[in-house]
C-alpha cells in the first residue's frame, strides 16, 4: 500500500495554486455518514448548496453542479450551447486557455485562437504574460458581419501564469461590436478568491470548480447559466446526455439530481459556502489581494520577474516567478520539496522549466505564506541561485505594515 501520509514531522506546505489545502472544518463535514440522495434530508442540502452557489457566483440564475473536475464543466459549457461546426472565438492567455481550445476542436467545433504574437525580453510568449485584450475581440467581432462566431470563450484567472483578465471589458467589447455571441468564462481558480460577478458582467456561462477558493477536494464543478444561454441550449445540437442542463435544473427545483451526486463532497460544499458567506465576499477578495501584494513584494526583492507582466492584472490567487536563464525551475522545486516538504506549482506547457507558481488562496494566512517564502529563499541559497535581496524580509515588512482585512 502506498503511504500517502508519509511526510516529515509537521504539516506539509501545499502552496500550489490548487487543489488548495482543505480546512479541518470541511474535512469533518465530508466525514459525516452518507444519506439517501432521494430522501427529504438530502433535498434540504441540495437546495441550500444551490442557493449558496448563486450568492458566490453573484447570480440570480441557475448554477448547475456536476460530480466532475473543471474539465468536465468546460465540456458541459460547450456541448449545451454549441452545434457541430460552430465557430468559437477564444483568447490565448496560457495553458488552460489552450486546453479549452483543444477541447473545442475535439468536440467538432471551429475554435479561432486570438493571441499576442512573439516573445518578450524573457524569451517567453507575450500572450502568456498578459490578460485578454478586449480591443482585439471587439475588432474581430466587428469583422464578423454574418455572425458566424457563436461564442467568445476566455479565462478569468489563468492558473498557469498568475494573470487575471477584465471580464467586464470583454462584455463591453461584445456589446460595442453589436454581436450576439455568447460570453463564456472559465473562473475555475478565481471563484471565491478573486472578484467575479456573473450577472453584472453579462456572462452567459461561467465554469468553475471546487478545489481552489472553495477549499474542497477536487470532484465538483459548476456551470452558472444565463437566461440567454438557456434559450440557446434549446436548439444546440452537440451530443449531450449526462452534461445536459435541462434535466438537472428541473430536478434541482426539488433539491435533487438526475444521477447519483457526490453526497459527501456536497456536505463539504455546504460547509465551505457557510465559511465564505459568513465572512462575506468583499473581505475574502481583499484578503487575497493583500496576500498577492505581499508575495510580489518578496519576488521584487529577489530581483526576479513575475510571469504576469502587467501590474494591473496580477492575480490575487497565485504568483508566477520566472527563474534566471539557465536555472531549471523544476529542479529547484524538487529541491525545495525534498528539503522543506513544500510544494510549489510547476510551469505548464510553454513555461515548463522556466518558472514556478506560488499559490496564496483559500485556507491560508500570513505565517503560512512567510513559511513558503522562507522555504523558497532557502532553496535559492542551496541551489546557488543568485537573488538581489531578501524576499522574506520584504514580505515581513509588507505584512507588518498592512493590516489584515477581517469580517465585520
Amino acid at each position: 500500500m502506498i503511504a500517502l501520509d508519509n511526510h516529515p514531522s509537521g504539516r506539509h506546505f501545499l502552496q500550489i495554486p490548487g487543489p488548495s489545502p482543505v480546512p479541518d472544518r470541511i474535512l469533518r463535514a465530508i466525514s459525516l455518514p452518507t444519506i439517501d440522495h432521494r430522501g427529504p434530508e438530502f433535498a434540504t442540502l441540495g437546495k441550500k448548496v444551490i442557493g449558496g452557489l448563486q450568492q458566490v457566483f453573484q447570480t440570480r440564475h441557475p448554477v448547475v453542479v456536476y460530480p466532475a473536475s473543471g474539465t468536465g464543466a468546460w465540456e458541459a459549457a460547450l456541448v449545451n450551447v454549441m452545434s457541430p461546426g460552430d465557430h468559437v472565438l477564444m483568447f490565448e492567455t496560457g495553458h488552460f486557455a489552450t486546453l479549452w481550445q483543444k477541447m473545442a476542436r475535439r468536440l467538432g467545433l471551429e475554435p479561432e485562437f486570438l493571441t499576442l504574437e512573439g516573445t518578450d525580453e524573457t524569451g517567453l510568449p507575450r500572450s502568456w504574460r498578459h490578460g485578454v485584450q478586449a480591443d482585439l475581440i471587439e475588432q474581430r467581432l466587428r469583422q464578423d458581419t454574418t455572425h458566424h462566431i457563436k461564442a467568445v470563450c476566455v479565462v478569468h484567472n489563468e492558473t498557469s501564469t498568475g494573470v487575471t483578465s477584465d471580464i467586464a471589458a470583454v462584455r463591453r467589447a461584445i456589446d460595442a461590436a453589436g454581436h450576439p455571441a455568447l460570453l463564456m468564462v472559465d473562473t475555475i481558480s478565481g471563484l471565491a478568491s478573486a472578484d467575479y460577478r456573473h450577472d453584472e458582467w453579462g456572462v452567459d456561462v461561467t465554469v468553475s470548480g471546487s478545489q481552489k477558493g472553495l477549499m474542497l477536494p477536487p470532484g465538483i464543478s459548476f456551470n452558472a447559466v444565463s437566461p440567454k444561454a438557456l434559450e440557446v441550449a434549446k436548439t444546440a445540437r452537440l451530443p449531450k446526455a449526462f452534461w445536459a442542463w435541462d434535466e438537472i435544473i428541473e430536478m434541482n427545483q426539488g433539491g435533487y439530481w438526475p444521477y447519483t451526486p457526490s453526497t459527501n463532497l456536497l456536505y463539504g460544499l455546504s460547509e465551505a459556502l457557510d465559511m465564505v458567506l459568513e465572512q462575506g465576499l468583499p473581505v475574502i477578495f481583499a484578503r487575497h489581494q493583500r496576500w498577492g501584494r505581499g508575495v510580489r513584494a518578496a519576488v521584487q526583492a529577489w530581483g526576479l520577474p513575475t510571469q504576469c507582466a502587467d501590474a494591473r492584472v496580477h492575480s490575487p490567487v497565485l504568483t508566477g516567478v520566472i527563474t534566471p536563464q539557465g536555472v531549471d525551475a523544476d529542479a529547484l522545486r524538487r529541491l525545495i520539496h525534498q528539503r522543506f516538504d513544500l510544494s510549489l506549482g510547476a510551469g505548464l506547457g510553454k513555461l515548463r522549466g522556466r518558472m514556478f507558481r506560488i499559490g496564496h488562496l483559500g485556507d491560508c494566512n500570513d505565517l503560512t505564506l512567510m513559511a513558503a517564502l522562507t522555504g523558497i529563499e532557502m532553496g535559492f541559497k542551496l541551489a546557488g541561485v543568485p537573488v538581489a535581496g531578501s524576499g522574506v524580509l520584504a514580505a515581513m515588512a509588507y505584512f507588518a505594515q498592512t493590516p489584515a482585512v477581517d469580517a465585520a
